[in-house]
C-alpha cells in the first residue's frame, strides 16, 4: 500500500510523545458552508471564548506543548505560533472567525474546540506521500500570500513530498498555496496533532468529531488513523 502520511524517524526520536491523527478522503465535495453547520461554528466560537475566559493562550496544555515543540527545533513560538494558537489569538482578541469553506470550517471549528492543529491538505500537487520531518533547506515552498518561492531553513520542521515540496512550514505554522482546500478540492489528507500528555485522547475525540461533521457535510469513504512513535506510517489505497 503507498504511504500517505509519515513521521520521519528522525521527527518521533526528537519528539517521542507527538501524536499525529490522519484522515484520507480520496473522494469529496467542497463548497460554501451551509447554514447550519456556519450556526455551528459560531456557536464553538462562543462557546471557546467563554471557556478560555481570561486565561492566557501560553497556559493551555495542548498550546504550550506546541511551543515546546516549536523551541526544540529553533523557532520562537511567540514569533511564529501553532495553527492552533494562531487561530486561538484571532478568536479571542477579535470574537470571531470568518468563515471560508465547508472542509476548512470543519477543520477550525474542531481546532477550537480543542486546542489543535488541524489542517486540511487538498492532495492534488502531492508527489507520492507526505513526510514529517526536518528541512535540508532545500524545499520549496510557495506561500499563500505571496508569488516567490521560499525554502525552509535546515533543521525546521516541515511537512514535504517526495518531490521535496513543502505543504507546511515549522512544522504547523502555515500551509502552502497549493495545498489550501478550495471550491474545487476533490481529494484530501486531514491531519490533527498533539505534544501534551492528554494528547492521545484529544487527538481521538478530535477524529471522532471531524468523522461527523463529514459524514453530514462531505460524505464519502475515508480511511482514519493515529499516527505515533510506535506506529509512524499511515498508508491506504484509493
Amino acid at each position: 500500500m503507498p504511504t500517505l502520511f509519515q513521521y520521519a524517524p528522525e521527527i518521533v526520536t526528537t519528539f517521542p510523545n507527538v501524536v499525529g491523527g490522519v484522515i484520507y478522503v480520496p473522494a469529496v465535495s467542497n463548497g460554501p458552508t451551509p447554514s447550519d453547520l456556519l450556526d455551528q461554528y459560531l456557536e464553538e466560537q462562543r462557546a471557546v471564548i467563554a471557556r478560555i475566559g481570561d486565561t492566557p493562550l501560553s497556559e493551555v496544555p495542548a498550546l504550550s506543548a506546541w511551543r515546546g515543540a516549536f523551541r526544540t527545533f529553533g523557532v520562537d513560538p511567540t514569533g511564529y505560533r501553532s495553527a492552533a494558537e494562531s487561530l486561538l489569538r484571532r478568536l479571542t482578541k477579535k470574537g470571531d472567525l470568518p468563515s471560508i469553506n465547508t472542509l476548512v470550517d470543519i477543520g477550525n471549528l474542531v481546532s477550537i474546540r480543542y486546542a489543535l492543529p488541524v489542517a486540511v491538505f487538498d492532495m492534488r500537487g502531492v508527489s507520492g506521500g507526505t513526510r514529517v520531518a526536518f528541512a535540508s533547506g532545500s524545499e520549496s515552498f510557495m506561500p499563500l500570500e505571496a508569488q516567490q518561492v521560499e525554502h525552509p531553513s535546515p533543521g525546521e520542521v516541515v511537512f514535504v513530498d517526495d518531490a521535496g515540496t513543502a505543504s507546511a512550514r515549522r512544522w504547523c505554522w502555515r500551509q502552502s498555496a497549493a495545498s489550501a482546500a478550495r471550491a474545487d478540492t476533490t481529494r484530501i489528507l486531514i491531519t490533527v496533532e498533539a505534544h501534551h500528555d492528554a494528547g492521545r485522547a484529544d487527538v481521538d475525540a478530535a477524529l471522532h468529531d471531524l468523522n461527523s461533521l463529514l459524514d453530514r457535510y462531505a460524505p464519502g469513504n475515508r480511511k482514519t488513523a493515529v499516527v505515533d512513535a510506535s506506529s509512524p506510517v499511515f498508508s491506504a489505497v484509493d
